[in-house]
């Protein structure tokens, strides 16, 4: 069918030669759209869907190669850390993959095609790029490249995409292919991805706790994310580096976000979080979903730090290194040291 729901005939003109997709978009976006149809309903084919294809296969592939550029010094046998030492955000997007396989296996033996390119797109979009990878940057960029922090982020993505790419080897038979062998090699790695095995469920990697506790964060990531974008509208920070976050949450809510104090600059991507129970705050945005939070948006105090881009009061402190923030210098040292 058209996108109008009409059947095709050379009569009404509105026949897609499958040729003609080959040729504009790749034999890729054909057997995506071939995997995105539900073929218990009435097949429909346009421009319109070709090019929301088209987009969604750019995301994934997007997704890969990131994960790719980041894993160009990364050895699994020598360089891979134990799922134990991982920090909890690691092992949260090992959770998420589990989630992922556990679904696209399941589809795989009922056939539902469908479901498999949605699960994949939402985890490469959703889970990936607009969360995981988004929050890795700042490990991944500044820590040394050796340091367990950056070996641990690695270590994750290595076994997300390895996952991944035999998840979608059956339908992206050429991307997988080629993602797979800019893969880092190990003697176990098959010549092909198409040699290779279907990944088993990792039961260890699956935490309900864990998850629990980040799908709170993530939500109040979300208000977040719409508390800046006001100051934004509002011209009080520019770029969320430029702003100081302070928090007013229920007890309950302090209670799952308390221990993670430390990291939630970092989760929120801003220069800083402050935490604070049940203390009203004025001219502060107010959560319409979470009830008791209150977020207030200020600029963050200090100069901003040439390496990392937070603002943070110790740049400018050491006259060697005028311009960067005393976690880099410390970074630099490592380096410098190795």
């Amino acid at each position: 069918m058209d996108a109008d729901g009409r059947k095709m005939s050379k009569s009404l003109g509105n026949v897609i030669a499958p040729k003609e997709v080959i040729d504009r978009y790749g034999a890729e976006i054909l057997r995506l759209w071939v995997t995105a149809s539900d073929y218990r309903e009435d097949i429909r084919i346009s421009e319109n869907i070709l090019k929301q294809l088209s987009d969604a296969y750019r995301r994934i592939r997007n997704t890969a190669r990131f994960m790719l550029g980041n894993l160009g010094d990364f050895d699994p046998q020598t360089n891979a850390v134990p799922y134990e030492t991982m920090p909890q955000i690691d092992r949260f997007a090992l959770h998420r993959l589990q989630e992922l396989t556990e679904i696209v296996l399941r589809a795989y033996g009922n056939f539902d095609f469908h479901v498999i390119y949605h699960r994949l797109h939402n985890f490469c979009t959703l889970d990936m790029s607009a969360f995981y990878l988004d929050v890795l940057k700042d490990r991944l960029y500044t820590s040394p490249p050796d340091s367990s922090a950056r070996r641990s982020a690695q270590t994750a993505m290595y076994l997300i995409l390895d996952t991944m790419t035999r998840l979608m080897a059956p339908i992206l038979a050429f991307t997988a292919e080629e993602i797979w062998a800019h893969l880092p090699t190990h003697p176990d790695k098959e010549e092909s991805v198409h040699l290779a095995a279907m990944p088993g469920m990792r039961e260890e990697w699956k935490d309900k706790i864990l998850q629990a506790n980040w799908e709170k964060l993530l939500a109040v990531r979300g208000e977040v994310t719409k508390a800046l974008e006001a100051a934004r509208a509002l011209k009080q920070v520019g770029h969320p580096l430029d702003a100081a976050l302070t928090l007013s949450v229920s007890e309950d809510l302090y209670a799952v976000l308390a221990p993670y104090s430390d990291e939630l600059r970092s989760i929120f991507i801003v220069s800083s979080v402050g935490l604070e129970r049940d203390a009203p705050l004025e001219n502060a945005f107010t959560s319409e979903d979470i009830e008791g939070l209150q977020i207030l948006v200020e600029r963050a105090p200090g100069e901003k730090c040439e390496r990392c881009w937070v603002h943070e009061l110790s740049v400018g402190t050491d006259d060697a290194h005028p311009t960067i923030c005393s976690r880099c210098q410390t970074a630099l040292e490592r380096i410098n040291a190795g």
